[in-house]
């Protein structure tokens, strides 16, 4: 691991360390997960067919420096004994060992038949898992040297939300959750309000906002009622947390405020920096409106970046999400002429690119959060296809998505742009996951 063991350690206490460890191809919940210590526990809830299963552990052997063993107390195996061990590496590295000793239920016989199965999945589990705590060990040991930072998150229950505060907490830094519901004692959350109202005073001397909340875009046909709440879930969200930030007298030293990469409109020409003008359509106007929402902050000093965000590339959820089971039964294929061009991001980069604006003094304005890969959308089809070992012969006609989807369909399935992220490439940004075939692979557990 590319990090001293008293950081790998640091790691694996974290609360968020239990979210960056989920497989994101399994259908996994975190019911409880009590603080790391001996004899807590860890209650999972496991998508087994049509049922949930709970698999509850326990942790034993806890010693920070030296690592922790995780007992199964109830759950699908007859038996689990996950050891995992700290070992201090050459120079600023560090070694993670894990050891596992299971049983299957009725061993002599599903062993059998399931033994080389379950094998597998471990390997492709353990591989995952490696490679995203040694990827998230990079990542904080580039800024180790500078104070940990206390940072609030809006929409932090969606899927780039919650990714980006276990992210956060994984590195030492504290996490303040905006929510708009009454929030648990002692749960550290803060309550706001996005069209109303709210007492920001917690919030003084904080040292980062990311502010991500806003209505799902592909939920429902876009009647105008939908397209008034898809557009004031951004505008007047950003407005209002804006102008609450910048009446603070300590107030944050940068907003990272969510927008999207759909301010482009429809473009064909190569691909498009920073510097593009914005497109035509309802989403560019909602973006241009989303983007234009921030002035408070930037009056008061805050600095502000506006993260054009692509296609979050994340198998739980999202494109991904919606795409998978349509593949997996053979109906896969390109959307209307897949020319359309497909900016996207692999979800772990997203989180670190936010991270990297968080850090990075001399970012500000416009940010493309995407990879430097752009592809046509029948290229994104041919990928997931390949990584799902299903073919990719099933077209959908763009008729048929203007039938079924209407504007919406037009703007997000048959419409799209080649753009690049010149502003986070020029700033010395590297993207652990540049091509898709290199995303659909980490995401589907595929490396092994």
């Amino acid at each position: 691991m590319p990090a001293p063991r008293a950081a790998l350690a640091a790691w694996h206490f974290s609360p968020g360390a239990i979210d960056r460890l989920l497989p994101p191809w399994q259908d996994v919940r975190v019911e409880s997960n009590e603080p790391l210590a001996e004899g807590s526990k860890t209650v999972l809830l496991l998508k087994v067919g049509p049922t949930r299963l709970r698999w509850v552990a326990q942790h034993e052997g806890v010693n920070r420096d030296e690592g922790f063993t995780d007992r199964s107390l109830q759950g699908p195996l007859a038996s689990w004994v996950h050891t995992h061990s700290f070992m201090d590496g050459e120079a600023n590295e560090s070694i993670l060992r894990d050891h596992v000793q299971y049983a299957l239920p009725l061993s002599a016989i599903s062993d059998i038949f399931l033994g080389g199965k379950v094998r597998r999945d471990l390997a492709r589990m353990f591989a995952f898992r490696h490679r995203r705590t040694s990827n998230d060990l990079a990542r904080h040991a580039r800024y180790s040297k500078r104070p940990r930072r206390t940072i609030a998150v809006t929409g932090a229950t969606g899927a780039v939300g919650r990714a980006l505060c276990a992210f956060l907490t994984t590195g030492g830094h504290r996490v303040i959750r905006l929510v708009r519901t009454i929030p648990a004692v002692d749960s550290g959350d803060v309550q706001w309000n996005p069209t109303g109202d709210w007492d920001a005073s917690k919030l003084e001397g904080i040292d980062a906002v990311v502010h991500l909340a806003g209505a799902n875009i592909a939920q429902g046909r876009w009647t105008d009622a939908r397209k008034k709440i898809i557009m004031d879930s951004r505008v007047v969200s950003t407005q209002n947390l804006s102008e609450a930030l910048a009446r603070l007298k300590r107030p944050p030293a940068v907003l990272v405020s969510a927008s999207g990469i759909g301010f482009y409109g429809h473009r064909v020409e190569a691909p498009l920096d920073e510097s593009a003008t914005s497109g035509d359509g309802f989403l560019a106007s909602v973006t241009q409106a989303w983007e234009e929402a921030v002035s408070p902050a930037q009056l008061r000093g805050i600095r502000t970046v506006r993260m054009r965000i692509g296609v979050v590339v994340n198998a739980g959820t999202g494109v991904l999400a919606r795409l998978r089971l349509p593949f997996l039964m053979g109906a896969g294929g390109p959307v209307g002429s897949g020319r359309q061009g497909m900016s996207w991001i692999q979800l772990d980069d997203l989180i670190a690119a936010i991270y990297f604006a968080i850090e990075e003094r001399q970012i500000s304005g416009a940010v493309n959060a995407c990879a430097p890969n752009p592809i046509p959308q029948i290229e994104f089809a041919r990928a997931l296809a390949r990584v799902l070992r299903r073919p990719c012969i099933a077209p959908l006609p763009a008729p048929i998505v203007r039938l079924l989807f209407g504007q919406m369909g037009d703007e997000l399935l048959l419409s799209g742009q080649f753009a690049r992220p010149a502003v986070l490439s020029d700033q010395g940004f590297t993207f652990n996951f540049p091509s898709i075939d290199e995303a659909m692979q980490f995401e589907f557990g595929r490396m092994v």
